[in-house]
């Protein structure tokens, strides 16, 4: 794989990973071939900020849990009020984190490695 295309992929979607993460995604990246790096431009990497911004905004409704794919604890959520709201501050000072998770294995998952 062509380093300027690892070094553009990084640079679009660096902030989406944990930085350290994006050492072992660089070295991923550069065993794959074409196809598989067009896959890994493709998906739907979620946004740390947006989804702090939806959890700020909606988090009492779990509508950032079932964004991540977490569809139990969204209902559980959604079903508590945010846990009362004790779950709702909580998750604003996780959720990037959870985000970030969620996109490695997003990532992970799709290329097989």
């Amino acid at each position: 794989m062509d380093q300027n295309k690892i070094d553009m992929f990084l640079a679009t979607n660096g902030k989406k990973f944990s930085t350290s993460q994006l050492s072992l995604i660089s070295n991923k990246l550069s065993q794959l071939d074409d196809s598989k790096f067009q896959l890994a431009l493709s998906l739907d990497y979620k946004d740390p900020t947006t989804m702090l911004i939806i959890s700020l905004l909606a988090g009492p409704l779990g509508i950032d849990r079932f964004m991540l794919g977490e569809t139990g604890l969204g209902v559980l959520k959604l079903l508590t009020a945010g846990g009362c709201c004790v779950w709702t501050i909580v998750d604003w000072f996780l959720i990037q984190d959870k985000a970030r998770e969620y996109n490695f294995n997003l990532f992970t998952q799709a290329l097989g490695v």
